[in-house]
């Protein structure tokens, strides 16, 4: 009998906490907490659109940082190897041979790209001559870019003097406000030095 009544007294307990359980289960989220639960979500939401947007951006970006690694290095290049004015030497005839920068280059497009892609054609990077253009950097770019490329210097015989500026312009959400990229090199007592870093000025734009 003592255990009957036990087990009875323990029945009812565990059926009383199960009533009050089930009378919170039904009673749901409050207001607050739902309203606590939205603002949460929203934040998180905010920062997720935030980062895509921020890894989009810079991965349209490093477009530009490694076009313009490339120039860089074509155009010290450029410089150690020597240049002829003419195709043809007469007998007994001297070449006008040079070592210098290129001489500067038409931009590629000659508008900026506002948020759409430009596809170049070899016509483009074939402008120039031995000693001047794009033909003298013998850069070239064959897939679709953001970004319009230009590349100025002055050509020089005396390998001393000299230097360059090659720039990537971009409007990547086309809202008219134009984002450069630049690099630059100079050339000291016969050796081209580039400058360690891409100038940056409104990258995302």
């Amino acid at each position: 009998m003592v255990i009957n009544a036990c087990e009875q007294r323990a029945r009812k307990k565990v059926s009383i906490k199960m009533s009050q359980w089930s009378k919170k289960a039904q009673r749901g989220f409050t207001l607050i907490e739902l309203m606590i639960v939205v603002a949460i979500v929203g934040i998180l939401s905010v920062l997720a659109i935030y980062g895509v947007r921020k890894y989009v951006a810079n991965a349209k970006t490093a477009e530009a940082r490694n076009s313009l690694g490339q120039i860089a290095k074509d155009a010290a290049t450029a410089v150690e190897r020597e240049k002829g004015a003419s195709a043809l030497v007469a007998p007994a005839g001297l070449s006008a041979v040079m070592r210098s920068f290129c001489g500067s280059a038409i931009a590629v497009p000659s508008t900026v790209p506002k948020g759409q892609k430009y596809q170049s054609q070899a016509s483009d990077w074939s402008s120039g001559s031995a000693t001047a253009g794009w033909l003298c950097l013998k850069f070239s770019m064959d897939e679709p870019q953001y970004y319009s490329y230009n590349y100025s210097a002055a050509p020089s015989t005396d390998p001393n003097v000299g230097g360059f500026l090659a720039t990537a312009n971009g409007d990547l959400n086309g809202n008219g406000v134009n984002s450069t990229f630049s690099v630059s090199g100079t050339a000291y007592s016969g050796v081209v030095g580039i400058s360690p870093n891409v100038q940056e000025t409104n990258p995302e734009e």
